[in-house]
């Protein structure tokens, strides 16, 4: 017995872990733009080693045993009528509606286009202009930009790469300074420049680039990992302004809901929960999100459960790779300043597979 109809706007880590957990109980339909799960973490190799093209690429067709995906683009959510609005002028009826768009992130950790087919070229692309680049700039000293310079240094040793930050140490957000070091001193023991207290911005000349006191960096490439842009314009376009703060996430309460509306819920690094954006914290807001809707669901039943607050993750662990052989792990400890564990750790905690073959697990394939 189903309990009521579910939209799931989005199928990143958290609309795929809610969609999978109501599956059961509840007629769920799963709405992405892409006709595949995008692998996020395994998306800067991807855009370096060719041998990783296709890794983070994970079909839908086995997330759901009951319930449906479609490809298509949510326009807009038809509060009175209680129905999504997909592009092709199709309307999906919810009982609830959950907003699970994330974020838009820098290339090469960006999936282009809604075809496997158009995400691969773009990965492509960067990889062979990875492999002929005399000097590579990448912007931004938090964990994509580290990572991404140590990707591209290990698979191109002979190239000059640079890494500038704004700040004044590397991996700041983790609240320790020991990370930074770390990350620094492996990054410098590369040979891979390390500018900090370097805010970049595009320079009067193609392929120069300017830092705040006027230092001009020519450079043949650029990455600029400087954070992510939720997905939301799509619902300020239809007229759901309200539902957002000043920098575009969704307001939500402390049981994920969409302030004022008992029937609408958002999810992951779209919301506005004040926590670390992690694939960690995406998957927890997803668990609390699906007990808070099968409670609201079942609210007339003998069995009615009470909704769960979420807290957010203020400590959580934090995984850097190095490469697939090195990296850093903060692992936060009570009381105290977080533990920095090294590559032994990092390794067989992300780095080698890039939590690929757990995520194939999630959506129902081997972890082959």
């Amino acid at each position: 017995m189903y309990d009521g109809d579910v939209v799931v706007i989005g199928g990143g880590y958290g609309g795929v872990r809610l969609a999978k957990r109501l599956d059961t109980t509840a007629r769920v339909t799963l709405v992405d733009r892409k006709e595949v799960f995008f692998h996020r973490v395994a998306s800067l190799r991807a855009g370096v080693r060719p041998e990783w093209t296709h890794t983070p690429f994970i079909p839908y067709d086995r997330l759901l045993h009951r319930g449906r995906v479609i490809a298509g683009k949510a326009v807009r959510i038809d509060t009175a009528e209680r129905q999504v609005v997909l592009a092709t002028g199709e309307r999906l009826p919810y009982d609830v509606v959950v907003i699970a768009t994330g974020a838009d992130y820098p290339e090469p950790a960006r999936f282009l286009g809604t075809a496997v087919e158009e995400a691969a070229k773009s990965f492509a692309e960067h990889q062979r202009n990875i492999a002929t680049a005399e000097h590579v700039l990448v912007v931004g000293g938090g964990p994509g930009g580290v990572e991404l310079s140590a990707e591209i240094r290990l698979a191109r040793p002979d190239a000059r790469v640079t890494l500038a930050h704004s700040g004044p140490a590397l991996l700041d957000s983790t609240g320790s300074a020991r990370p930074g070091r770390k990350a620094l001193a492996w990054l410098e023991a590369h040979d891979i420049e390390v500018r900090l207290d370097s805010f970049m911005s595009p320079g009067n000349d193609f392929g120069t680039y300017r830092d705040g006191r006027g230092t001009v960096i020519e450079a043949d490439l650029s990455f600029w990992a400087t954070g992510t842009t939720p997905n939301t314009l799509w619902l300020r376009l239809a007229g759901h302004g309200d539902w957002l703060n000043r920098d575009g996430h969704v307001k939500v309460d402390r049981t994920l809901r969409v302030e004022g509306r008992l029937d609408v819920f958002a999810v992951g690094d779209v919301n506005d929960v004040s926590e670390l954006k992690i694939t960690p914290a995406a998957l927890a807001q997803a668990d609390i999100a699906a007990h808070n809707i099968r409670a609201y669901l079942q609210s007339s039943g003998k069995h009615r459960k009470e909704p769960r607050f979420y807290r957010p993750v203020q400590r959580t662990p934090l995984i850097v790779p190095f490469g697939p052989a090195d990296g850093l792990t903060v692992l936060p400890v009570p009381g105290g300043e977080s533990a920095v564990l090294g590559s032994r750790t990092t390794v067989m905690a992300k780095a080698k597979t890039l939590m690929t073959p757990y995520m194939r697990r999630q959506l129902g394939y081997t972890a082959a």
